[in-house]
């Protein structure tokens, strides 16, 4: 294919040909970069983030008095940052 491609390309000296297939590829890149991938992105499920409550409905009611909501965590948390973060870290 990129041999053909490069036989029906205009010139007959390389060095042309080379600077009209970067030309060509730079082409390709920018209608990529600013037509293709701008009008794909919204069709794209990058962003479809779904974050669920207790109860497992996005966006459901939060109950105050279902157990385990704005309980302090008993125990060690796995999240504990095991040093003081008010005062300045002393070098050792």
């Amino acid at each position: 294919m990129y041999a053909w491609i490069w036989r029906h390309l205009p010139f007959r000296q390389w060095p042309a040909k080379l600077a009209t297939s970067l030309v060509l590829i730079t082409a390709v890149g920018a209608l990529l970069w600013y037509v293709v991938f701008p009008w794909a992105e919204p069709l794209l499920p990058f962003d479809d983030v779904q974050v669920t409550e207790d109860s497992g409905v996005p966006g459901g009611p939060v109950e105050p008095d279902a157990p385990g909501v704005g309980d302090e965590p008993s125990g060690g948390d796995e999240h504990d940052i095991p040093y003081s973060t008010n005062e300045p870290a002393t070098p050792r």
